[in-house]
């Protein structure tokens, strides 16, 4: 008898938080700058400085806890986390334990079955470790404070999602709303979202959990996929043979598709946690978190709602406009200044989501402006410029954020629709292709787009294609 099996997951996901400063010191969290070079006394440890909450820090954790339906902490307080390790300066990290500021929440996910409610244990705040940096060449690490102290909320999970379907899912929702609030970009391959993953398997039927191991700091959506798929059946493999899953730390290694034993890790590790007595708790007034309450913007599933009943959008393009809050401001600043709804909508869903593809980029990394794409819709819509060279324009406006009105007049793109000039490429056309006439006239329909594309052709692609199919049709 063949044993089916269930996958049972749980996320611990971190998010740095979009605050120009550090959580406990005034000291930049702007990436990429050069190592060690956005630091002080407080962010590197050093005894006898003395941390002081960034207030802002507090606003994003509730903002991002009231939209996913959590309870807030209104007396929260911080602890100390005490642990060893190269890139933890003080040999402690700030986090919160005993009273994180949010819990018992949840965020609701699609499934093949219908909609399903994934729980959220906790929202608590903490800062951010370090970085080391491997040199192989010296067989040496280096450590990089810059991250050290950036805020993040670790946003935990019931053990709720079964495949990695809802969990990239889960993932999209907790992303939108990061973006949405302003609160995180929320860019995986910056590592400003890291995701890992607890992951255990049972017989299919069975209540018991079975033994969880933890894959730590995946940080793309196809790595969590295929990490989930990989670690999934290397525990089948394990029970399958009668062998045990040991509770352990794994580090999944994205290009040889396998993940690799760190640590074994305890139900209950020691790091000594003790309330923090370098900070004060953190009382939230009503009047505080009503404030934050109200200010909390539309979001993604209000939004797609708006979008199909106010624009008339089909759902699935509702949808996956405002799956990125760069594509859905966009659409609306675009809108506002006076593009048609739809054919803005066309303008995203195909020709930008295509190029973002070929590009391999994402949406937040689009830099044309909403202007230039009105711009460029009405040169269109009023026949200045025809499907073709629009793509072309579209495709500089991409890269460049080019002014498509300008670039249209410098490079000489603008439609002839000079009904004499065209009439006489026309003939020309004609007269080099009598075949495809006389096909045209035994009643051969197709051969009108042929011939269209010869009027192009000799035009560089700037006739009216209209214009032009309406003089083949009278001349013939």
């Amino acid at each position: 008898m063949v044993r089916e099996y269930e996958t049972v997951i749980g996320l611990e996901v971190h998010v740095e938080l979009a605050t120009k400063t550090k959580i406990f010191c005034g000291c930049s969290t702007e990436f990429g700058g050069a190592p060690n070079t956005h630091t002080c006394p407080v962010c590197t440890g050093m005894p006898g400085s003395l941390p002081v909450l960034n207030k802002q820090v507090v606003e994003y954790a509730m903002a991002v806890g009231l939209a996913a339906n959590c309870q807030i902490n209104q007396n929260c307080k911080f602890d100390r986390k005490n642990y060893f390790y190269p890139d933890n300066p003080q040999n402690y990290q700030i986090s919160q334990l005993y009273l994180p500021i949010c819990h018992d929440g949840w965020i609701e996910i699609e499934t093949e079955e219908g909609r399903k409610k994934i729980r959220i244990h906790e929202i608590h705040m903490e800062e951010d470790a370090g970085k080391l940096i491997h040199d192989e060449w010296e067989d040496c690490s280096l450590v990089d404070y810059n991250r050290s102290g950036v805020p993040l909320i670790e946003i935990v999970s019931e053990p709720d999602m079964r495949s990695a379907e809802e969990v990239i899912d889960y993932l999209d929702r907790l992303r939108m709303i990061a973006q949405y609030l302003g609160a995180s970009d929320c860019k995986l391959q910056e590592g400003s979202m890291r995701a890992d993953v607890n992951l255990s398997v049972r017989e299919k039927g069975s209540e018991a959990f079975g033994t969880r191991t933890e894959m730590k700091n995946l940080n793309s959506f196809k790595a969590i996929a295929r990490a989930i798929a990989g670690e999934r059946a290397r525990q089948i493999d394990l029970l399958e043979s009668g062998r045990q899953v040991v509770q352990e730390t794994r580090r999944w290694d994205d290009t040889k598709e396998y993940s690799y034993a760190m640590r074994s890790k305890e139900d209950a590790q020691d790091y000594r946690y003790f309330p923090d007595p370098d900070l004060p708790p953190v009382v939230i007034s009503d009047k505080w978190m009503e404030r934050v309450r109200a200010s909390l913007p539309e979001l993604q599933p209000e939004k797609q709602a708006r979008y199909e009943r106010e624009f008339r959008l089909p759902a699935y393009d509702a949808a996956i406009i405002t799956g990125s809050k760069r594509l859905a401001d966009l659409f609306e600043q675009t809108v506002a200044l006076g593009g048609n709804p739809k054919k803005v909508s066309n303008w995203l869903m195909v020709e930008t989501l295509r190029l973002l593809k070929e590009h391999g980029e994402e949406p937040e990394q689009l830099r044309f402006s909403p202007e230039h794409l009105a711009k460029l819709i009405a040169l269109a819509e009023e026949g200045s410029v025809n499907s073709t060279v629009a793509k072309e324009v579209f495709e500089k406006m991409y890269e460049e954020d080019v002014d498509p009105e300008a670039y249209v007049e410098e490079h000489g793109l603008k439609t002839v629709n000079d009904a004499g000039a065209l009439e006489e490429v026309v003939k020309k056309v004609l007269e080099n292709n009598p075949k495809v006439v006389e096909e045209y006239r035994g009643g051969k329909e197709k051969v009108l787009g042929f011939l269209v594309g010869q009027v192009m052709k000799e035009m560089k692609g700037k006739a009216n294609p209209a214009m032009a199919g309406e003089l083949i049709r009278k001349l013939i």
